[in-house]
Formats: structure tokens, C-alpha cells, sequence
């Protein structure tokens, strides 16, 4: 037994040199000393936007840098138990080491999959849309799932996040809904997400209780930047101006202050109500419409050079995850084959292993392209 964990912890030691070699800790020290400049600067909440960025970068950096020397030193104490274990011919602590192993591997897989995070947007905020499909009142009811899945998923990550946009269907759930999540690799990490998603269960809303097989879309882009140079002409957008809709308060229902931006060339149409006022949802519905058209953009030179290669299968299933309620109940991606049987944790956030196995999923279809 001595011999099998010398050799277990010594591979958990190399993961943990490879990721410590693409984090770089001391990059992420140096990082930290320069937010922290900026987070002390006295007039850093003149500009409330602003500041919650430098802020929660100087939050998120740290966490980076404490979760690598934190492995570093469970690590160590795993080793300490170990050799108490096998000193004191102890069983019951030898079962405690092998429980601390199997979290510490498991962790550190979970750090490992961050490194894999190294396309041009993977490190950007991400805006989320989710749409209803096929499937009626039972659709918009499994977008409005989805929704929650993934603020659950941002809000057990410590991730801030913002609804733009509330589309709310006339019997249950939602038609389409639009929210940011403010973290670094947001979008690398959730990206993996977009795709069309399968709901399979009795439904809730037919007195017949019958089964019932409904849709939802998510699309996930990154945040525009500044420096993205997404220039739009202001004759290749139609602007329309309407009454807020849904649950609110004073302000909704009562002024024109809702915003719907139409792309002409593309057809893109981006809404925005969740703000107060109309400048503001101008501005929201902007920045997501030129964070789709840079994605758009992106996805078009890649198509290109795949065309150019001979190659013009797309990435992407029409059908990425399946969550089946009856007459079983799991959750399976078919791009992975990742499975689980507890659905509820799913819809309740708990979609790491999902994440996880489709990062590792894509970074092995780039090798082979």
C-alpha cells in the first residue's frame, strides 16, 4: 500500500508542476500586486463599474494563486498521513489518505482543465442567451431551467452575474432570456455549454400526463473590449423602443424604456429591459450585439479556412445534452458520453463534470483538426 501511494502522490506532484508551469504563479503575484494598486487608488469608486471589475479580478487572481499553494500543501499533509498510517499500521487513517487523494486528484483535474482554456476569448466575461424551441409551454418552462441551472452554477463559483434580458412566455417559463457572468474564463468555461439542449419528461402541463420531448438553445459569446473594434454603422441597425414586460418594479410597464436593437445585415436582433432606463439598455443591447457579431466573425474565418482545408463539418450536433425525467432519470452529453443519474444536482448547478469533460472534449477535436 506504502508503495502504490508513494507512486499516486508523486503523479498528483507532476499534475501539479504542469499546471503551476501554464499558471505561473509568479505572473499571477505580480498580477495581484498591480490590482491591488489599483484597488487602493482613492478615487477607484468615482467609477462604480470600474471598480467592481478591478475588484473582482484582484478577488478571482487571488483565489488562483491560493488554490495552487493550497494543493501544494494537501499535498504535503496527504504524504505526512501516509507515512503515520503506515508507521502506526493504522487502517482507519490509511482510509482517511485514500479518501484525501481521491478529492485532491479530482481538484486537481479541475485545475488542470482551467489551463486547457487558451483560445483568443477564453478568458473574457460571457453573455448567455437561452431561447425556448420545439415544445410549447414545456420549452419556455426548460429554458426557464436552464436559466437557473447556470446562475445556480455561477453563484456556487462565487461569480457575479447580471440579467440583461427577460423574454417571458405567456403561460410558464421564459421565451428567451439574456445574462452576463463577470468572471475571468467565463466564456472559455461556458462556451462549451452552447448548443441545443433536450428536456424528455411527463409534462407538468398536459392533464393527460402524457410524455413530453421539448427544446432550448443557449448561445454563449465573450463580452466585448474595448480594443475588439467592432465598428457597426448606424445604417446597418434599426432601433425600436417599446414598453418593459414581466415582473418588475415601479419603473417597468410604466415608460418606453425596453430597447431592441436589429442588425440588418445579419438579422440579429438583441433586446434589452432589465435596466432602468433607455440609454442604458441602448448601451446593454450594443455591447452584446458586437460581442455576437466578433463571435459571428470568428466563426466565419474558421469556416473559411476548414473550406479551404476541404473540411466542412460543422463542430457542433444540433443536440449537445439530453436530460431524460421519464421513464428514467439522467443527464447525458452526447458529445462526451459524460452521464449522471442525479438530475436535480444538475438543475441545481452542480455541472462541473459536464464542463470539465467538454473542454477536454474540444481541446481533443482541435488536436485532430
Amino acid at each position: 500500500m506504502a508503495i502504490e501511494f508513494a507512486v499516486e502522490i508523486s503523479q498528483l506532484r507532476a499534475t501539479l508542476a504542469t499546471i503551476s508551469a501554464v499558471s505561473d504563479p509568479e505572473a499571477l503575484i505580480a498580477k495581484i500586486a498591480e490590482l491591488s494598486d489599483a484597488a487602493s487608488a482613492p478615487d477607484l469608486w468615482d467609477d462604480p463599474t470600474e471598480a467592481q471589475k478591478v475588484t473582482s479580478a484582484l478577488s478571482l487572481t487571488q483565489n488562483e494563486l491560493k488554490r495552487i499553494d493550497s494543493m501544494q500543501q494537501r499535498i504535503d499533509d496527504l504524504e505526512v498521513l501516509v507515512e503515520m498510517a503506515v508507521e502506526g499500521d493504522d487502517a482507519e487513517t490509511l482510509a482517511e489518505a485514500e479518501g484525501e487523494f481521491h478529492a485532491i486528484k479530482k481538484d486537481l483535474d479541475a485545475l488542470e482543465v482551467r489551463t486547457l482554456l487558451s483560445g483568443e476569448y477564453d478568458a473574457r466575461e460571457a453573455v448567455v442567451t437561452i431561447r425556448s424551441g420545439a415544445g410549447g409551454v414545456d420549452a419556455a418552462d426548460f429554458a426557464e431551467m436552464l436559466m437557473r441551472m447556470y446562475l445556480r452554477w455561477a453563484e456556487r463559483h462565487g461569480y457575479p452575474t447580471a440579467v440583461l434580458d427577460t423574454s417571458y412566455a405567456e403561460e410558464a417559463g421564459l421565451k428567451s432570456a439574456t445574462f452576463e457572468v463577470k468572471a475571468p474564463y467565463a466564456f472559455g468555461t461556458l462556451s462549451v455549454e452552447a448548443g441545443t439542449h433536450r428536456l424528455v419528461r411527463i409534462s407538468p402541463f398536459d392533464n393527460q400526463g402524457r410524455r413530453q420531448t421539448s427544446f432550448a438553445a443557449v448561445e454563449v459569446v465573450p463580452l466585448i473590449e474595448q480594443t475588439d473594434h467592432i465598428d457597426i454603422p448606424d445604417n446597418e441597425i434599426r432601433v425600436d423602443v417599446f414598453r418593459s414586460s414581466g415582473p418588475g418594479g415601479q419603473s417597468v410597464n410604466t415608460t418606453d424604456s425596453a430597447v431592441r436593437l436589429t442588425h440588418i445585415p445579419t438579422g440579429i436582433v438583441v433586446s434589452m429591459q432589465n435596466e432602468k432606463s433607455q440609454i442604458q439598455n441602448r448601451a446593454a443591447a450594443m455591447r452584446v450585439l458586437q460581442s455576437r457579431l466578433l463571435i459571428e466573425r470568428k466563426a466565419e474565418e474558421k469556416a473559411k479556412k476548414k473550406e479551404l482545408a476541404g473540411d466542412i463539418k460543422a463542430s457542433w450536433g444540433d443536440q449537445m445534452r439530453s436530460y431524460v425525467l421519464q421513464p428514467y432519470q439522467m443527464v447525458k452529453d452526447l458529445r462526451t458520453e459524460h452521464e449522471v443519474g442525479n438530475t436535480s444536482a444538475v438543475f441545481d448547478g452542480q455541472i462541473d463534470d459536464f464542463i470539465e469533460a467538454g473542454i477536454r472534449w474540444r481541446r481533443s477535436k482541435d488536436a485532430q483538426e
